[in-house]
């Protein structure tokens, strides 16, 4: 039996790999300006998770440039770099794209690994304008997933060095990082993608998959909300995409059932 198991995690590390590679080393930017009409002067930075590319945060940024936000959406090489090393090199090129349009404020929307890159960002260079954060699916306390399989040669031939950061170890990145001091909102799934069920056996409690409810948590934010979605997939989501942008206007989330429909998506946030 215990052969089984091992061939049946082997499958969803697969499963999970097929989708980590799908732009895991791109550095493109997709920069976004919204339409006159409804123009915030305000900025937001969007940051994608392990092993994904800027295009998987496509929907989000879409939704939020409808809504009236300047949008830069940054790609970076997740599995080839430490956690710091991505900081170093991406962190200051995202901040100098808002930067262009001159905003009041410079919001941002993490998945993943994004949130904790964030997180370490912010503990060195805290830009003046900082507004809200959003944070999908964070590993805010590291992931028993990770603990499982960060030793296979596989996942860290896969995964890089950030993967190997994302442990649930007093001395992982996330675990170190501390509280958070600036207005935070986190929002988790507890549903899992096909290739996820087996990960989601060695998650204590509820998980999206990848990470547990309960460490997708960081100490200091301002509001928690758990959808109906599963790790991989949680941006794409039309009822995340509204309560990420309300968040950002009012710095809580409105834990509604259902977004409000809207033709132009405009006017989402405005109620």
């Amino acid at each position: 039996m215990k052969g089984i198991a091992q061939r049946l995690l082997v499958f969803c590390f697969l499963g999970w790999a097929v989708i980590a590679f799908q732009g895991c080393t791109s550095s493109y930017i997709s920069i976004q300006e919204p339409e006159q009409k409804n123009r915030r002067e305000e900025c937001v930075v969007l940051l994608h998770g392990m092993g994904r590319s800027y295009s998987s945060m496509s929907a989000m940024q879409n939704s939020l440039t409808m809504s009236g936000y300047h949008t830069v959406n940054i790609g970076y090489p997740s599995t080839r770099k430490t956690i710091e090393a991505i900081v170093d090199s991406r962190y200051p090129v995202a901040l100098e794209k808002c930067e262009q349009f001159s905003p009041t404020t410079v919001h941002f929307v993490t998945h993943s690994l994004g949130g904790i890159i964030l997180r370490k960002a912010l503990t060195g260079n805290k830009p003046e304008k900082l507004g809200r954060v959003v944070m999908l699916s964070p590993p805010n306390r590291g992931s028993e997933v990770v603990d499982a399989i960060k030793d296979w040669l596989l996942f860290r031939w896969l995964m890089g060095p950030a993967g190997q950061q994302l442990s649930t170890r007093e001395d992982s990145v996330p675990n170190q990082l501390g509280a958070v001091d600036y207005p935070v909102g986190v929002i988790t799934g507890n549903q899992h993608a096909f290739f996820d069920h087996l990960f989601a056996k060695i998650i204590p409690g509820l998980d999206d998959g990848k990470v547990s409810i309960e460490r997708a948590k960081v100490t200091g934010m301002s509001d928690f909300l758990i959808v109906n979605e599963s790790h991989p997939y949680i941006m794409d989501s039309r009822y995340v995409q509204f309560e990420t942008g309300y968040f950002l206007k009012h710095g809580c989330f409105k834990h509604v059932k259902e977004p409000m429909d809207s033709a132009s998506g405009s006017d989402w946030y405005s109620k």
